[in-house]
């Protein structure tokens, strides 16, 4: 892939890769969250180190890896206000006979039940099969992240089986719930 620059419409959203415009829109989200609300939310981060400079080195990252077919991440945004919402990522596990990769989302806390993960998800999701030329997406869920399974869930996402001890993270081997979605024929 030589240049990144995929990107999905939906009714309320824009699915694209960051620009270095987009720092200060993407810092203020950041700083706007609140509060952790459960296991896997972060809740507020510290965003200190985020300069300006930071920021134009991540999106020169991002756009690297997607050079290199490793990795697509995806800024989520409201199409009426292009307030930043989130992120999408995919990362390239296989390619060859397999074309397998990973997605991963998130929305920042304080624009959540809304709807918005799962028009995002859905949308980037066909960015992954059509334009990545991805076969096969897996999501890797912790056993007791509901919401992110609900999600999985909605947009038709099919669980596959447990991988157990699978993930190195909170000081230990963790289980993972894997869902999985084909690309139409």
């Amino acid at each position: 892939m030589s240049s990144f620059n995929n990107q999905a419409e939906t009714n309320r959203l824009i699915i694209r890769p960051l620009q270095k415009s987009d720092y200060m829109n993407w810092l203020e989200q950041f700083k706007s969250r609140k509060p952790s609300q459960h296991n896997y939310d972060k809740g507020n981060i510290d965003m200190s180190e985020c300069t300006e400079e930071w920021f134009d080195n991540l999106v020169e990252q991002h756009q690297s890896l997607a050079e290199d077919d490793t990795a697509y991440v995806f800024g989520v945004f409201d199409k009426e206000q292009g307030t930043h919402l989130g992120m999408i990522d995919f990362s390239t596990f296989e390619r060859g006979e397999f074309q397998w990769g990973r997605i991963g989302y998130t929305i920042h806390n304080q624009h959540w039940r809304k709807g918005f993960a799962k028009e995002a998800v859905t949308a980037a999701l066909q960015i992954a099969f059509k334009e990545l030329d991805y076969h096969r997406i897996e999501a890797h869920i912790n056993v007791d992240n509901i919401p992110s399974i609900n999600l999985a869930d909605s947009v038709g996402m099919e669980f596959e089986c447990t991988r157990k001890g699978f993930i190195y993270e909170f000081g230990d081997w963790t289980d993972n719930l894997i869902y999985y979605l084909n690309a139409k024929d």
